[in-house]
């Protein structure tokens, strides 16, 4: 695993983001349907889609998706969990190179992805993608800092993330790549609350599916555990801690002329 590799560094994480990451509030697909025009007849490209967690909503709203996925072992696991859905397509790409054929698919959707993406690339090969009038959502969830416990838990990511200020997702927020991705033309911004329950177990699981944190065989690996130790024990109710997010979608279409 190459950790420098946006395709591969995740190889070694896939179990615990098919079991810890959170999911997406089913709000997300209300508003992409009442508000922005999803419907049933739609054909979705969801990129950079991991394990399925954003596929695995569309599916279940019957919708027809091809799941575009570089890494292989994450691949792999949305294929077990996802083949049972007539609509799945599992799809060996990229963001900008999804081998789907011009003009093929209404919508483009990217949850957790975007930051890894090389933005003029992905933004040409979504102009080739997209049908006349298709449009891009782009999600994440943001964790909040307004609690002591949630403020403390970014404090230990800082500290023991092996480039967590350099690659986290925020960053596509702040430095104009969404802008530039959309080609200076206008988009919409909607957020959503979200928020998931963790024991012990899953906290750990949530913090080690971050492919910026130590993996079991890093030196600091063993610090890391006691600290998230220390920060679990000190802030759990009934054997739970909540983390707070606050889901943030981007949504417009993509003109040729950008």
């Amino acid at each position: 695993m190459d950790a420098s590799n946006p395709t591969t560094r995740f190889s070694n994480r896939v179990a615990d983001y098919v079991r810890h990451r959170p999911g997406y509030p089913l709000e997300v697909l209300a508003c992409l349907v009442t508000e922005f025009g999803l419907n049933s007849h739609h054909v979705v490209a969801d990129v950079g889609s991991g394990t399925g967690i954003l596929t695995e909503m569309l599916l279940r709203a019957g919708r027809t998706v091809y799941a575009i996925e570089p890494n292989r072992d994450m691949r792999a696991a949305a294929e077990e969990s996802l083949s049972r859905f007539p609509g799945f397509h599992s799809l060996d790409g990229s963001a900008e190179d999804t081998s789907l054929p011009n003009a093929s698919v209404d919508w483009i959707t990217a949850a957790q992805a975007f930051h890894w993406f090389d933005v003029d690339r992905a933004r040409a090969e979504a102009v080739r993608i997209l049908r006349p009038g298709g449009r891009v959502a782009l999600l994440w969830n943001n964790r909040r800092e307004d609690t002591p416990m949630l403020r403390e838990y970014e404090a230990l990511l800082q500290e023991f993330g092996i480039d967590y200020a350099r690659i986290k997702h925020q960053n596509a927020e702040a430095d104009g790549r969404i802008p530039r991705f959309f080609g200076g033309r206008e988009f919409a911004l909607r957020s959503f609350r979200n928020a998931q329950s963790c024991d012990f177990d899953s906290l750990k699981g949530r913090t080690l599916s971050a492919s910026y944190m130590p993996a079991v065989d890093h030196t600091r690996y063993p610090a890391m555990i006691e600290a998230l130790r220390s920060l679990y024990d000190a802030h759990q109710e009934k054997d739970s801690i909540r983390i707070d997010y606050e889901t943030r979608m981007y949504v417009g279409p993509i003109h040729a002329d950008g």
